[in-house]
């Protein structure tokens, strides 16, 4: 890929408050790359979720998948399967077909107090790397199917996994991020009580380190570090962990550094990658222009980012710098949705956004 390469990237609304936040992503984007003379990308838009189910009966397709592996990356709006009919509602989600068909094992999740936001805890500026693919969640540590089972009525099982070749992957990945920062890594776990399963992941996470003496390591209990997260937050750099701890860290590091609402994903893998907000489809509040879009045009500026450093495509690396920096002028001047204490609307909050995509 060049630079003067017009990316393709998908875009997958999604269900609650997707299809709000996500056309808002595009729209910056867009105008973040007008502002810079740089080419935006050419979007296609595919059927995911509610919408899906009513199109093709099914939330994500055989035939969305497949235009997905064309393409060169992609945005994935919130789904809420829970409300999905029968079965949909009990198979693998959206997100989880797409994560497992193309093996996107790193889930990559900032947190970072922004500047006119309302952080728990000011300074806050960590990433969690996040496993994601194996571990203690049902959907992600078997080949085929959900992972848990019902010998009798009464009794439920799920089982978790942690593999070598799975934990080398991700540590390198959080070694590698580690040396862009601050050059701190903190292994979260329970190997006092999860000897063999999270233990593994613990030590094959070591053995890596080795290879990056310029990067410091230590290690936390998943508990103590949940604790550490609420008042000294901004004492963590990089976490890795398993998926289930991640999951949870993240969410909890998201509102330390001021809301959910601006907490920015990607799930990736060593050639493909995927932007989705950390963040679910608060169906409460869709329609009713309250949602923040901001960690989803955050997650998408993420991914031009991390196109742009696997495909020399420096034109796409620019314009995701002038949409953080759109996003965090806007915040620190005062205009933000009522989650961080503001009072604009989804749809006042993106124009101020795309305004501010074109101050130099």
């Amino acid at each position: 890929m060049t630079s003067d390469r017009i990316l393709r990237l998908g875009v997958l609304h999604g269900d609650g408050i997707g299809p709000e936040i996500v056309p808002a992503a595009v729209r910056v984007v867009d105008a973040a790359a007008a502002a810079i003379g740089s080419p935006a990308p050419r979007w296609q838009e595919l059927p995911m979720g509610h919408r899906a189910l009513q199109e093709e009966g099914e939330p994500l397709s055989e035939a969305t998948l497949e235009v997905l592996a064309g393409l060169d990356g992609w945005v994935l709006g919130p789904h809420d399967s829970a409300s999905y009919p029968p079965p949909h509602r009990s198979r693998l989600n959206p997100s989880g077909r797409i994560r497992k068909h193309f093996d996107l094992f790193a889930n990559v999740r900032p947190a970072r107090a922004l500047p006119g936001g309302d952080p728990v805890v000011p300074g806050t500026d960590l990433v969690i790397v996040r496993e994601n693919t194996e571990g203690f969640y049902a959907d992600r540590n078997t080949f085929a199917g959900t992972g848990e089972m019902m010998p009798t009525p009464d009794v439920a099982i799920a089982h978790g996994i942690v593999t070598r070749a799975g934990t080398e992957r991700i540590a390198h990945e959080a070694f590698r991020l580690a040396r862009t920062r601050r050059r701190h890594v903190t292994v979260v776990h329970k190997a006092n009580v999860l000897p063999l399963t999270t233990g593994l992941f613990r030590d094959v996470v070591r053995e890596v380190g080795l290879s990056y003496p310029d990067v410091q390591l230590d290690d936390l209990h998943v508990d103590a570090a949940a604790a550490r997260l609420v008042r000294r937050a901004d004492e963590f750099d990089v976490i890795v962990t398993e998926n289930m701890f991640g999951d949870v860290l993240s969410d909890l590091a998201g509102e330390v550094a001021g809301s959910l609402g601006t907490a920015s994903s990607i799930n990736c893998s060593r050639s493909r990658a995927m932007a989705q907000a950390a963040h679910g489809s608060a169906p409460d509040i869709a329609g009713r222009d309250l949602a923040n879009p901001t960690a989803v045009i955050l997650s998408t500026a993420a991914l031009l980012r991390w196109l742009a450093a696997h495909h020399a495509d420096a034109a796409s690396a620019r314009t995701a710098d002038r949409v953080e920096a759109a996003v965090l002028r806007t915040i620190a001047t005062g205009t933000s949705t009522p989650d961080l204490g503001g009072r604009s609307g989804t749809a006042a909050f993106v124009e101020a956004v795309v305004t501010a995509t074109r101050e130099p």
